[in-house]
C-alpha cells in the first residue's frame, strides 16, 4: 500500500490550498483515511478524516468551518480543501489510512491505529 500526498506550498494568510492523497494497493472497501499535521517543535495533531465506506467525516475544532475533506472513490483519492488559511496552519501534512477501522471515523483518532502513512507535504502560510 502506498499513500502519495500532493498539493502543499506557500500561501498568504486568508488563502486556499487543496491537498490530495492517492491510495494505491488499499483493497479493503472499508477504511478510514485522512490527515494529520505536525508543526516544528509541536506534537502531531489530527486534522480531518473520512470513511471510505459511507463518507462520514470528522474534523478538529481548529480547522472546522475552514477545511473540508472529501473523497473520490473511483480514483482512491482523498482531498483536503483548506480555506481561510492562518499562519498557525503551517505544518507538514501527512496522509494516513487505518485499514482495520471498518470505515468508522472516531473523534480525535489515535495515530497508532493508522497502518499506512504518506510522505508528508509542507504547507506554509506566511505573508
Amino acid at each position: 500500500v502506498q499513500l502519495q500526498a500532493f498539493g502543499g506550498g506557500l500561501v498568504q494568510p486568508g488563502g486556499s490550498l487543496r491537498l490530495s492523497c492517492t491510495a494505491s494497493g488499499l483493497t479493503s472497501g472499508r477504511y478510514t483515511i485522512g490527515w494529520y499535521r505536525q508543526a516544528p517543535g509541536k506534537m502531531r495533531e489530527d486534522v480531518s478524516f473520512i470513511s471510505s465506506y459511507d463518507g462520514t467525516t470528522w474534523s478538529s475544532d481548529s480547522v472546522k468551518g475552514r477545511f473540508t475533506i472529501s473523497r473520490d472513490s473511483a480514483k482512491n483519492t482523498v482531498y483536503l480543501q483548506m480555506n481561510s488559511l492562518k499562519p498557525e496552519d503551517t505544518a507538514v501534512y501527512y496522509c494516513a489510512a487505518d485499514r482495520d477501522s471498518m470505515g468508522r471515523v472516531k473523534p480525535t483518532p489515535d495515530p497508532i491505529e493508522f497502518d499506512y502513512w504518506g510522505q508528508g507535504t509542507q504547507v506554509t502560510v506566511s505573508s
